[in-house]
């Protein structure tokens, strides 16, 4: 029987399709993105924006367009209420997850009731490491090589995630054709998924673009003719997550708001977690957070109906499937980044939304959310649907 940690529900969840790099949305800024779904939460949920105490983004490279508290300036745009405040989290590629935590804890702690949680990235616009690149003007090469503490523990040694999914492509035994044979999965999901018409309730239309733009129709040849990113190795393009533009954002519920507000649960929050792992590795984390999560639920991997991981790499959920012993047929039913995209602030809520979305349509009763981040973190979520 799962452990509970007091209540706080999912009542409302959407996403904007994710866009291709230079595709639909790659002309839309990033707070107009963010606005969007911002909007169409609160219509969908039919409940006064005034009475959100809070509104929390993730969101990484937070510069440019994507600067000065972006959750804030989303909010804003959106032309929702001006007292309602916003904060943006960065947590890597976990942001917009780490913002889904923040807002159950905050309902869980009995100070809020009711707050937005979700994600916004435009990585045509602003490229990935565009914060850490940021400083080379400034004397800076990158946010570890400079500092004296980080090289004596670790070394100077790069941080690089092709690398980590390299290293654990060979560590793992996993091979190239493994690898392949993953990714084409995700876009056979992912299109059945498209075509079957699973994303369109979570999807909220913008600009034209109706659906996610990554998924394709493999073509084996091509795959198998990629060159691999570093020489000698097995991460190609074909086996990493694409570059995109997205936002998502939910809505975050105590008893008493459901109450007051006439909102109807969707799903309660049953675990929240994060841990951490050796950060040149950078990749690993989800197996033992995901370890640790479910011992903290009081949960065995068999109970849990439907598992979201992103699809940074393939050699990650790969390794993660060896570690954890999970059934790959209840994970990533409807693809992953690797056909999807990860649009990095956005992912985790994205992922969230897709999954509360898909228990519904199956009857399932738990499920699970982990992704790798930067610096060798992974947080992980569980819900329960309700009804």
């Amino acid at each position: 029987m799962a452990r509970t940690i007091g209540t706080a529900y999912l009542v409302e969840a959407v996403r904007t399709p994710v866009g291709r790099r230079g595709g639909g949305l790659s002309g839309i800024h990033s707070a107009d993105l963010g606005a969007h779904v911002l909007r169409e939460l609160v219509t969908r949920a039919d409940v006064d924006p005034s009475a959100v105490d809070d509104v929390v983004f993730g969101c990484v490279d937070t510069i440019g367009s994507q600067a000065g508290d972006i959750a804030r300036t989303a909010w804003l745009a959106a032309g929702l209420p001006e007292e309602v405040p916003g904060v943006t989290v960065d947590r890597q590629c976990g942001s917009s997850q780490q913002a889904v935590h923040f807002a159950a804890q905050a309902v869980l702690s009995g100070t809020a009731d009711l707050v937005v949680a979700g994600g916004v990235q435009n990585m045509s616009a602003l490229p990935i490491s565009s914060a850490m690149t940021a400083g080379h003007g400034y004397g800076f090469p990158d946010p570890f090589s400079g500092s004296a503490g980080w090289v004596a523990r670790y070394g100077d040694q790069p941080i690089d995630q092709i690398r980590s999914a390299e290293m654990i492509a060979e560590k793992w035994g996993i091979s190239r054709a493994d690898m392949e044979e993953f990714s084409v999965e995700s876009h056979v999901r992912a299109l059945r998924a498209r075509a079957e018409g699973r994303f369109d309730r979570e999807i909220a239309p913008i600009a034209g673009v109706t659906q996610d733009e990554g998924p394709r129709e493999p073509n084996w040849d091509k795959i198998r003719s990629l060159p691999p990113v570093r020489e000698g190795g097995r991460v190609t393009a074909a086996v990493s997550s694409q570059i995109s533009d997205g936002a998502a954002a939910l809505l975050v519920a105590s008893e008493e708001a459901v109450r007051e507000h006439g909102l109807t649960p969707r799903a309660r929050v049953v675990h929240l977690s994060v841990r951490g792992a050796d950060p040149v590795w950078m990749l690993t984390a989800p197996i033992p957070a995901t370890a640790h999560a479910l011992g903290k639920a009081g949960l065995a991997l068999d109970d849990i109906d439907l598992v979201e991981i992103n699809e940074a790499f393939a050699s990650v959920v790969l390794a993660w499937q060896k570690e954890t012993g999970a059934d790959l047929a209840k994970v990533n039913v409807n693809g992953g980044g690797i056909a999807l995209g990860h649009p990095l602030g956005a992912t985790g809520a994205r992922l969230m939304t897709t999954l509360l979305h898909e228990l519904e349509r199956t009857g399932g009763r738990y499920g699970l959310q982990t992704m790798c981040e930067g610096g060798g973190q992974a947080n992980v979520t569980i819900v329960e649907r309700l009804g």
